[in-house]
């Protein structure tokens, strides 16, 4: 059986502070470099100004097959779905994908912001090779998916990030793709809808085409995919069943030190209007990364804001180790304990920070990660750095003197318990006589 896709020896470099797309300048400087000889210290400079995005990775997929992807942030799962897109091409090694694409990597890819949804699907099906008739064929049921009929003939430059999503993944998927590509902007959309995403891809696979999903999300890997891949600094590190790479990548996961910062706002994560500094995890008033289960522990998120009076809103998605949703929380005034001095007040250009409590004696033992948010307007997600920190959880030991076991579950509050004495058993034994 021919392999739907195949992934010889690929290494992709960037140039430090590039984006990730393969520009007119990055391609005159790898043809000067196969060329000419650059020799001595002019090469050692040049690639110092370099960073290899993926290294050496091979693999195949046969037809049907579906494929999870999985790593930490920056080990290069999406610049390998830009390059089997055709986004971008490889430094060195081949690239061979047999059948049409359906992608949905980045929210607005392939869609043009003045357009309505209509003219966006009638849009990427051509560019996908598929008639008119043939899209027309396909437009109700993909219209019905999104859940976006009302909207439908609105430009999608209005649309929310939830609705992007919803268009993009409908079209990507109903399209009559052979291979389907999926990045993890699937957890921008809400929960009932991606659980919706996960049967359409595990449907499209006993259809007979190919999945390839990059997530987070472990416990959906496992269920979805029963082939993963895990990547570790631009090289695969494994390839086998889902179960055991998950574990596999748990297991090598290693500690952060309770802070991440990037100093500078031309490399932050984030966007023109606002750029991440730092994520910190702070518990008896010190960063760590190890939290003792008696204390309270603090999540603070420091930004730069470029904005003139802007409407933001902090949040926070709290995942345990194996990626699903404890808890998510924001600093809007409905769902805050406490008054905070900047509700409903336009933010001035400068740098703030967010800090979120949780309070001791409540998340159970365990390892933990933080997605970090920060919005405009209460809907635009201007930075969304997933797993950015993580930290771990560890029972002192106090509440297992009267319990010897692991106490289940993801929290372990300690809740207010109490016992009233109702009547004598002399009294019971009466009232059954009679």
């Amino acid at each position: 059986m021919n392999s739907a896709i195949i992934v010889e020896n690929v290494w992709k470099r960037y140039r430090k502070g590039q984006t990730g797309y393969h520009t007119l300048r990055e391609d005159l400087y790898n043809l000067t470099g196969r060329l000419l000889d650059f020799g001595g210290e002019k090469k050692r400079d040049a690639d110092t100004e370099h960073i290899w995005a993926l290294r050496d990775i091979s693999f195949e997929v046969k037809p049907g097959e579906r494929v999870g992807i999985i790593g930490r942030n920056g080990s290069g799962k999406t610049t390998l779905l830009r390059m089997l897109a055709g986004i971008t091409r490889p430094n060195r090694g081949k690239i061979k994908v047999r059948g049409r694409l359906g992608v949905l990597i980045e929210i607005m890819a392939g869609f043009h912001p003045e357009l309505t949804g209509r003219e966006n699907i009638y849009l990427n099906g051509a560019i996908m090779g598929m008639s008119r008739k043939e899209i027309k064929r396909k437009f109700d049921e993909i219209v019905a998916f999104a859940e976006l009929a009302e909207f439908i003939d609105t430009p999608i430059k209005r649309y929310s990030s939830g609705m992007h999503v919803r268009l993009g993944f409908a079209v990507a998927a109903h399209l009559d793709p052979d291979i389907l590509l999926v990045d993890e902007v699937l957890a921008v959309g809400d929960a009932a809808f991606q659980k919706k995403c996960l049967g359409k891809m595990e449907n499209s696979s006993q259809e007979g085409r190919t999945v390839l999903f990059v997530s987070h999300n472990l416990a959906s890997v496992i269920n979805l995919c029963p082939r993963a891949i895990l990547l570790v600094a631009g090289g695969k590190y494994d390839d086998g069943p889902s179960s055991d790479i998950v574990a596999e990548y748990i297991e090598t996961t290693q500690q952060g030190q309770g802070e991440r910062i990037w100093n500078s706002p031309n490399t932050a994560p984030g966007n023109e209007k606002i750029r991440l500094h730092s994520v910190k995890i702070v518990s008896d008033g010190k960063v760590t990364s190890e939290v003792d289960i008696q204390k309270d522990v603090s999540i603070e998120i420091e930004f730069w804001n470029f904005m003139p009076s802007a409407r933001i809103h902090t949040s926070i998605h709290l995942l345990d180790k194996m990626g699903y949703d404890v808890l998510a929380s924001s600093n809007l005034a409905s769902v805050n304990l406490i008054k905070d001095e900047w509700f409903d007040k336009p933010y001035p250009v400068g740098m703030y920070r967010s800090i979120c409590t949780l309070p001791a004696n409540f998340l159970n033992e365990g390892r933990y990660s933080i997605n970090a948010i920060v919005l405009t307007d209460s809907v635009n997600f201007e930075v969304f750095e997933r797993e950015v920190i993580s930290f771990t959880v560890h029972d002192t030991g106090v509440m297992r003197k009267e319990y010897g076991g692991i106490w289940i579950g993801v929290v372990r509050p300690k809740l207010a318990w109490r016992t009233e004495y109702l009547e004598p058993l002399v009294d019971l034994q009466q009232k059954g006589n009679k």
